[in-house]
């Protein structure tokens, strides 16, 4: 026999075919989850195991729930999930710099993969990396409930400050690690600078400059140091490189400096926006790229196929960067079947020598 629910329309239990009640009993009120257990004919406490997924629950209870969720529209609110779960399915990510190309693309990565995991993104975007500034967002992001946080520390004061604020959830960092086990992903910096300063050389450039990120910079100081050993190591002259702070502007006044000598027949330039900056100096001082000077970039932005001459640099997969940070730290929330097999601890992302016209045999 159908059991009679309280508002008197008839429900039965598992497997049974009775789905009496509809949305329209609803009218001027959202359902609950006590409706979604009165209809399927099953504890509330059964609904909440299906809504997160219990391997415990049998096939015919959780298609009856299901369907019950289906007659009633019922959607389960955030909070009612995190109470069933003791999760908020939130994650936060810390990032400094988030206007630039690179922070901002892995941003969005993350954000992505977040969204197809089913979790939530609350980033703070920082302009100071000192103690205080980096514990009150760890504080803000712990305060949110978040489940996790990944914080995206391009420079070492960073980590430091992040290693000092330890964050009591779980944690993956970007670019720069803690030293203790905590999972980091990095770019091949090493290997960047290496193929793009091997690429000049093997065009018959005698050596390369270098206009550098800032002193303090993963990226900018590993970039750096690679640049130094290829030449080094193809026994060329290494001039002191010229440091910029990653805008176009800096690359401007940097190359106005360049341009002048012609010794410089080959740049290799720690970003793509300090380019753009050499390309224009180079043009105003009348050195044709790549006739009379070559240029190599860094990172690929949208716009580097669409410069005059187009610009060969190296491309970054930032991508593959925000999707393996937020992979390692879903498989730290015990989420694997989520996001697939976990990658290793401290995966460093490849990078590729994009070669277009903006690099040319020496004259």
């Amino acid at each position: 026999m159908p059991r009679s629910t309280t508002d008197g329309s008839a429900a039965e239990g598992p497997g049974g075919a009775t789905r009496g009640r509809s949305r329209r009993n609803f009218a001027g009120s959202r359902p609950v989850m006590d409706d979604v257990a009165r209809l399927a004919g099953v504890s509330k406490q059964t609904v909440s195991r299906v809504l997160n997924d219990n391997p415990a629950v049998r096939a015919e209870t959780r298609e009856a729930v299901l369907e019950a969720m289906r007659t009633l529209g019922y959607r389960p609110s955030r909070s009612a999930r995190s109470l069933a779960s003791g999760r908020t399915r939130m994650l936060g990510v810390i990032s400094f710099d988030a206007a630039r190309y690179g922070p901002a693309s892995t941003l969005t990565a993350i954000n992505t993969a977040a969204q197809e995991a089913g979790y939530l993104v609350s980033s703070i975007a920082l302009d100071t990396a000192d103690r205080d500034t980096v514990v009150q967002a760890v504080d803000r992001l712990s305060a949110e409930g978040a489940d996790g946080i990944i914080a995206i520390a391009p420079q070492r004061p960073v980590a430091t400050a992040l290693a000092q604020a330890r964050p009591a959830t779980p944690l993956v960092m970007l670019d720069n690690g803690l030293g203790d086990g905590t999972p980091v992903v990095s770019s091949d910096f090493t290997a960047g600078a290496r193929l793009a300063t091997g690429h000049l050389l093997g065009l018959g450039h005698s050596t390369v400059w270098h206009i550098a990120g800032p002193t303090g910079w993963t990226s900018a100081d590993r970039r750096a140091a690679s640049w130094r050993e290829t030449l080094t190591r193809a026994g060329a002259r290494v001039h002191e490189p010229l440091v910029g702070d990653w805008s176009a502007d800096s690359g401007y006044e940097l190359g106005r400096r360049l341009a002048g000598s012609s010794d410089v027949t080959a740049v290799f330039v720690s970003n793509d926006q300090m380019a753009l900056g050499l390309l224009r100096a180079l043009h105003e001082a009348g050195r044709r790229v790549p006739d009379d000077v070559s240029v190599v970039g860094y990172d690929d932005i949208p716009e580097a196929a669409h410069l005059l001459p187009p610009l060969t640099t190296i491309r970054t997969d930032f991508s593959s960067i925000g999707t393996t940070a937020l992979r390692l730290l879903v498989r730290q929330l015990g989420d694997p079947e989520e996001m697939g097999d976990s990658p290793e601890r401290e995966p460093v992302i490849p990078v590729e020598l994009i070669v277009r016209d903006s690099t040319g045999a020496a004259g």
